[in-house]
């Protein structure tokens, strides 16, 4: 039972969305923010999507941007039924392994103040670094290489 990641494909787009959208209500309403789906699909084409996958069975999906500065996490998304055993903390150490491959010094990402999932950045090694509105800003800064 091996976890992985697989890069998406546009038939993996429904399965985002929807769980995206599942997710991602709840805040939005209390935020008296509007969910489009036309916009989640068009971010969809110029990020970096994978699905987490364990024996080729999709348990969730990431996705990516970045610039020269940090790897952004822009989604990060489980199956309800995956929450709770480690996943997504295999899914950040990914990501922070991916920075380091690419030479950037950080991993950004933003999170509902009142979203739980801070708690799993807070853990591994995530600060917050700003706010915006209903959202904190959080970075993990990659220790620097030994000379």
């Amino acid at each position: 039972m091996t976890l992985y990641l697989r890069p998406a494909v546009d038939q993996d787009l429904r399965f985002a969305r929807d769980l995206t959208r599942r997710a991602m209500l709840p805040y939005y309403g209390r935020h008296d923010l509007l969910w489009l789906d036309e916009g989640f699909d068009q971010a969809w084409h110029w990020r970096d999507n994978r699905l987490i996958c364990r024996d080729a069975v999709p348990l969730g999906y990431i996705s990516l941007s970045r610039d020269a500065h940090a790897l952004f996490i822009r989604e990060v998304h489980l199956l309800p039924v995956h929450r709770g055993q480690g996943v997504g903390h295999w899914v950040l150490e990914q990501v922070v392994r991916q920075a380091r491959c690419e030479r950037l010094p950080r991993v950004r990402l933003m999170v509902f103040k009142d979203n739980p999932a801070q708690r799993l950045y807070g853990r591994h090694g995530f600060e917050v670094v700003g706010e915006q509105d209903s959202f904190l800003r959080m970075e993990y800064v990659l220790p620097s290489p030994a000379r």
